[in-house]
């Protein structure tokens, strides 16, 4: 099929598609791992007051479990495809730009200096810490002229993160609270509770949402911004806007699962080969299909090696890993 035709193929198709892959992998989810499930205890777990050993495990363990990832697949890869647009540059990614590294020292600082805190006081920690990671990046990318090129930036991305998390380790090791920041920083989805879903979820919905309100200005911005001022949008307070937005879906993201790159980078990619350039198209897929590889990537690492457990952020980075490389070696254009 040539991409001519991808592309005449109804959104409406591509979506429907889409959410048939998610169901697929959210009852794949539920019903492969560890412990036995059947298909029937899900739907006794989601749809029943049945009390029994695999509905409990379900309700209490695995669903909290798949929702997180969910949401988070959702937002890193809807942050990930709205700092694509806002830079034009391919290899935008919260993990690569220095977003994750930040919200992790927040992270560590935060546990160092204020132990008791609780889990609504650490996810603001981490926003704060996203939201200086970012600025770090782009306050040296605009140093010297033309720095927002594609590979400045990423360069400035990595230079920041390997500062960022070299200040969480130093942190970690003075106050000896490694293991405690591990908890959080692995990678991972164990432990996640509805305690911590009621408090994280709220903000990726909002975040989305408003991606969503802004799908069309961005969709202007990613294209020109000198075409963006001509038709009077209004660039300065959109992108204040769109990159609180990015800074609330990545620091909300590492406060429920800690660091995770490539996927806000390898979604966005892959959607725009399905959908084109509208990012009125792009968003709802990237959050649906951001959504099903992170369903696909826990199910993995739960299972390749029962009963042990595979970190996801090893599963990701595996698949991540070589997709970057492949889009550095295009320019940005493997997959668009």
């Amino acid at each position: 099929m040539t991409k001519e035709n991808q592309r005449s193929i109804p959104f409406a198709y591509k979506i429907a598609a889409g959410l048939l892959i998610f169901v697929g992998m959210f009852i794949a989810s539920m019903v492969f791992g560890a412990a036995n499930t059947t298909v029937k205890d899900v739907w006794l777990a989601l749809t029943s007051n049945v009390k029994n050993d695999a509905t409990l495990m379900l309700r209490e363990i695995r669903i909290p479990r798949e929702v997180g990832a969910i949401f988070v697949g959702a937002a890193l890869a809807v942050s990930g495809a709205i700092m694509q647009g806002l830079t034009r540059n391919p290899l935008a990614d919260p993990g690569l730009l220095g977003l994750t590294a930040g919200a992790n020292a927040a992270l560590a600082i935060t546990i160092a200096f204020i132990p008791s805190i609780n889990y609504f006081g650490v996810m603001i920690a981490c926003f704060i810490g996203a939201a200086v990671g970012t600025l770090l990046v782009f306050g040296i990318g605009a140093i010297k002229k033309g720095g927002f090129s594609p590979l400045r930036i990423v360069l400035a991305g990595a230079a920041v993160s390997a500062f960022l998390y070299a200040v969480a380790d130093g942190v970690k090791i003075y106050f000896k609270i490694s293991k405690n920041v591990s908890m959080w920083t692995s990678g991972g989805l164990i432990g996640t509770s509805w305690s911590q879903l009621q408090i994280i979820v709220p903000f990726i919905i909002i975040g989305i949402l408003v991606s969503l309100l802004l799908s069309k200005q961005l969709t202007i911005l990613s294209l020109s911004e000198e075409v963006a001022v001509g038709l009077g949008q209004k660039i300065a307070r959109i992108k204040m806007v769109l990159f609180i937005v990015i800074i609330l879906l990545a620091g909300a993201s590492v406060a429920l699962i800690g660091n995770m790159a490539f996927i806000g980078l390898m979604i966005p990619h892959v959607v725009r080969a399905m959908v084109g350039t509208d990012y009125r198209l792009i968003i709802p897929m990237s959050a649906i299909s951001g959504a099903a590889f992170m369903l696909f990537a826990d199910t993995i690492g739960r299972t390749i090696h029962s009963p042990y457990e595979t970190p996801v952020v090893a599963i990701v980075a595996t698949i991540g890993l070589p997709f970057f490389l492949i889009i550095v070696r295009k320019g940005g254009k493997a997959f668009s």
